[in-house]
């Protein structure tokens, strides 16, 4: 089979974890956000502003409390073109799991059972002859300021996106509404990850985006390169709503916004008004530290926070069940490689692999919510068995933990030990600095434990604390040894967005968009299995294509090059630690053996999709 040139890469928003681990491509339009959100966010505290608690008991209010990081305006706006693949920096909820509440995407995907269960359409289907996928939107549908929800708007959706240069657009040609109720989008090349693209986007209204989305279909030629396209861009990306016009079932109470807590309301003419049980949600705001005192008091019902274990077994003790879905991604270890040449040989990185216990490292940061990552092929485990054979999953070394074959590998590759330490191939006593995410807890630990074993195997490791607002540009500029950040991906179930995020994120052909190398692996490299390849070539081939057994058979080959490359050491896979409280506001979250819970907890998150359905209810009087 031909490999495919690839086209432009996708730009990650590195503006809270969330966003980072999600992967979900970008255009240097996300550089301008960097850290945003996590800035500012002042400790949440309940105010009296919820009435009788919400408890919708005896004729009161249903409520629902939850927690996410977010601006208020005029730094946080109400922009939300392009969620979440290539989002607004800033947007006040684009890019959380809330925002699906205000502007739905034509539907949610089951993790578990590989299917779409749909919101805004009764239908979609792919001409495979025509290469033409067709949506059948729901009739009847209503945006807030009064318009239809029409095939319109999803022109309008994806001719924004392709302003602020959505991948999806190297694989699309052309979109249009041959009526009210038809969308179609035609592939100018057969690609297995078109159908989240269209699925998941943002649905955005007409009467907001229209006129943006009316110019971009005017410019001729090369778009990507135009003028008039890069000027349409920097207008959007500075457009700023007073509000959102949204079509789902809530709406934000802007009145009741401040650097706190917001109030999402019921939208009475939204989609699901009606089979939604809740009529508000309470949102508070800020990142773990703000929100533990609220699960502490029994204010939050629901948080998708990365609690340390100390916190949850408190937690526990009072009351909140655990919830712990997959995110299908964690922290990994990067290795700066213009700077640290000793780990150019592969057999170098591998031997740190087994020098480093990954299951005990994930325990420390997170307990039992940690799980070490166990076939080092770049994506989830809990995905390996979708997309790899067992012969192919027999061939990957799972790099276990053995300080002996960790010596022999390191050996292999021309370092010594000298005593207790080790000494690079360039005689160079073996020390380096690990920088960490220093307000984020579950990483924080995982850096400490690294440095820990490392140390002890002879490897001196110096921590280095920054705010996580800061780590992303510091390794994307190249200011960095050694440093943590995420691999796999918490949004999309395709492995080939995973491969981004290993190859690419933290690697030049992003990270030039802040004037640096990254972690400067060379893409084009030899491997043992597979001689020279183009890894950025193989990326672009594991998302391309319609037949199965050819994709699956493109992962499997990236699957075994990153095994044996390692550009990166993924050290373990998060699990939720969701706390959620039963009988207060909310009767009863679902059980974990509801397939639902196997979603990914930023992906299509389980929370928000049985409130969708109907199937999270209130306490009742």
């Amino acid at each position: 089979m031909t490999e495919p040139t690839p086209g432009p890469v996708p730009t990650p928003t590195p503006i809270t974890r969330r966003s980072l681990l999600q992967l979900v491509g970008l255009s240097t339009v996300g550089v301008a956000g960097v850290g945003a959100v996590a800035a500012g966010c002042s400790p949440a505290a309940p105010s009296n502003s919820g009435g009788n608690g919400g408890n919708g008991g005896g004729g009161g209010t249903a409520q629902f409390n939850g927690g996410w990081p977010y601006l208020q305006s005029p730094q946080g706006n109400y922009n939300v073109a392009g969620n979440p693949y290539v989002g607004i920096p800033n947007a006040i909820l684009g890019g959380g799991i809330y925002i699906d509440l205000l502007c739905p995407p034509t539907g949610y995907y089951h993790w578990k059972e590989g299917t779409w269960e749909l919101f805004l359409a009764d239908s979609y289907s792919l001409d495979k002859a025509s290469n033409t996928y067709t949506v059948k939107v729901k009739s009847g549908l209503k945006w807030s300021d009064g318009s239809a929800l029409t095939a319109k708007d999803y022109v309008t959706t994806f001719w924004v996106q392709r302003i602020l240069n959505s991948p999806l657009w190297d694989y699309i040609s052309e979109v249009s509404a041959p009526d009210d109720t038809t969308f179609t989008m035609k592939m100018n090349q057969p690609a297995m990850v078109v159908e989240r693209y269209l699925l998941r986007s943002t649905i955005i209204p007409t009467s907001v985006y229209g006129d943006y989305a009316d110019k971009a279909q005017k410019i001729t030629g090369d778009f990507a390169n135009s003028s008039e396209a890069k000027s349409l861009n920097q207008d959007l990306v500075k457009f700023a709503p007073k509000e959102y016009v949204v079509s789902g079932p809530f709406q934000i109470e802007y009145s009741t916004i401040n650097n706190t807590q917001l109030t999402l309301v019921k939208n009475s003419t939204g989609y699901a008004a009606n089979t939604v049980k809740f009529d508000k949600i309470l949102l508070y705001n800020g990142e773990t530290p703000a929100v533990t005192p609220l699960v502490l008091s029994k204010d939050l019902d629901y948080g998708t926070y990365g609690f340390p274990v100390a916190s949850t077994k408190q937690f526990e003790a009072i009351g909140y069940q655990t919830m712990k879905p997959p995110t299908y991604s964690g922290p990994a270890m990067l290795f700066n490689f213009a700077k640290l040449s000793e780990f150019g040989n592969a057999k170098a990185r591998q031997g740190i692999a087994c020098a480093i216990n990954r299951a005990q490292n994930g325990t420390a940061s997170l307990g039992p919510s940690g799980i070490g990552a166990k076939y080092m092929c770049g994506f989830s485990d809990n995905l390996v068995d979708n997309w790899l054979s067992a012969d192919v999953k027999g061939k990957l070394d799972t790099y276990d933990y053995d300080t002996n074959k960790a010596a022999q590998l390191l050996t292999e590759a021309g370092w010594k030990k000298n005593g207790s330490s080790w000494q690079t191939p360039s005689g160079k006593t073996a020390s380096y600095q690990l920088e960490y995410p220093s307000d984020y807890a579950d990483w924080s630990a995982c850096a400490k434990d690294i440095a820990d074993q490392l140390t002890n195997f002879g490897i001196k490791i110096e921590l280095r604390g920054v705010v996580s607002t800061q780590e992303p540009i510091d390794v994307a500029k190249g200011n960095f040894e050694l440093a943590i950040q995420g691999w796999g991906n918490s949004t999309q179930p395709y492995p080939y967005f995973s491969f981004v995020q290993a190859f690419l994120t933290n690697n030049y052909p992003i990270t030039q968009n802040q004037g640096g190398k990254g972690m400067d692996f060379q893409l084009k490299t030899n491997t043992s299995g597979f001689g020279e390849v183009d890894i950025q070539k193989l990326i672009t081939a594991s998302g391309s294509g319609l037949d199965e057994n050819a994709v699956k058979a493109n992962v499997e080959k990236l699957a075994q090059v990153f095994n044996e490359l390692l550009p990166l050491l993924p050290m373990f896979e998060r699990y939720g630690n969701c706390p959620a409280l039963n009988g207060k506001r909310v009767k009863e979250f679902p059980p974990a053996s509801d397939p639902i819970a196997l979603n990914s907890l930023y992906g299509d998150n389980n929370v928000i999709l049985w409130m969708m359905n109907g199937k999270l209810e209130p306490v009742s009087g």
